[in-house]
């Protein structure tokens, strides 16, 4: 169950939910930080709004769909998250339907979410966009009694949180909130190693990277930890100075930070950095 109305949030009591268009998604996004909510006492789940049945540059349909799902649960074993949900919407065919926004808006009343995660609109991805549509577009019917009678409404409305990422136009990203990952991030790289067919086939194919995968397990994840660390953008600085001081923001290597959706409830940065584990 959610925390009771009034009683206040804290890591150790929230149910947290975040939606990525693919298997892999929301560990990218959000590995690190889903783990250290772990870590706090939080339940976390994860949501696929495909089956990711066409990322890859051999495999499709359902073999490729069943790969993924199982890749996902790997990564669930390895992150310590509650719940990692596959939805059978077909990869590169997302479109802001009514029924995938039921589904959207079921899946947050069913997790009895207190926060809820997902991508920005302005995406070079289809799927990335009309998830961050759908998402939204749930934000305030998640308490609509008569919207989706079937799921009973939340008694509150839930924060909604963007992730990072680095597009301009037509606003760039802006952190309310920074974490800093690093003593979590071997696990976020675990729980993208998790996603073999991802990030050493079919990534590697399209960034003409693939020659140099490495063959061997700890070279791989090794090379994954060098490939996929992201340089901490100065506005990501300063939020993170902002939580935990010069000294520590200075040395921070890896952070995940997230940006306030206006559509959920308005909580104060000063709120989200006691609702965020340090």
């Amino acid at each position: 169950m959610s925390t009771p109305v009034g009683q206040a949030l804290s890591p150790a009591n929230l149910r947290i939910i975040a939606f990525g268009a693919h298997p892999d998604d929301c560990e990218y996004r959000f590995g690190g930080a889903a783990v250290k909510f772990v870590q706090a006492g939080a339940a976390v789940k994860f949501v696929s709004v495909t089956n990711g049945d066409a990322g890859h540059q051999s495999m499709a349909g359902a073999q490729l769909a069943r790969t993924r799902y199982a890749e996902a649960q790997a990564a669930r074993e390895r992150l310590g998250i509650s719940e990692y949900q596959v939805m059978d919407n077909h990869d590169g065919e997302l479109l802001p339907t009514l029924e995938l926004r039921r589904q959207i808006i079921r899946a947050i009343r069913q997790w009895d979410a207190d926060l809820v995660l997902g991508p920005r609109p302005n995406d070079y991805h289809p799927d990335h966009r009309y998830t961050a549509i759908l998402v939204q577009d749930a934000a305030f019917l998640v308490v609509v009694p008569k919207v989706v009678p079937d799921t009973p409404p939340l008694r509150k409305h839930p924060v909604f949180l963007y992730f990072e990422d680095q597009f301009q136009s037509p606003a760039p990203f802006h952190p309310d909130v920074a974490v800093d990952i690093d003593d979590v991030w071997h696990t976020k790289i675990a729980g993208l190693d998790a996603h073999a067919s991802q990030f050493y086939d079919w990534l590697p194919s399209i960034e003409g990277n693939a020659a140099q995968v490495p063959a061997g397990a700890d070279a791989r994840r090794q090379w994954l930890s060098q490939t996929r660390a992201a340089t901490v953008s100065p506005a990501v600085r300063a939020a993170l100075e902002q939580r935990y001081g010069a000294e520590r923001a200075h040395c921070t290597r890896h952070s995940e930070s997230f940006q306030l959706c206006e559509f959920g409830r308005r909580a104060s940065v000063e709120e989200l950095s006691e609702l965020f584990p340090k």
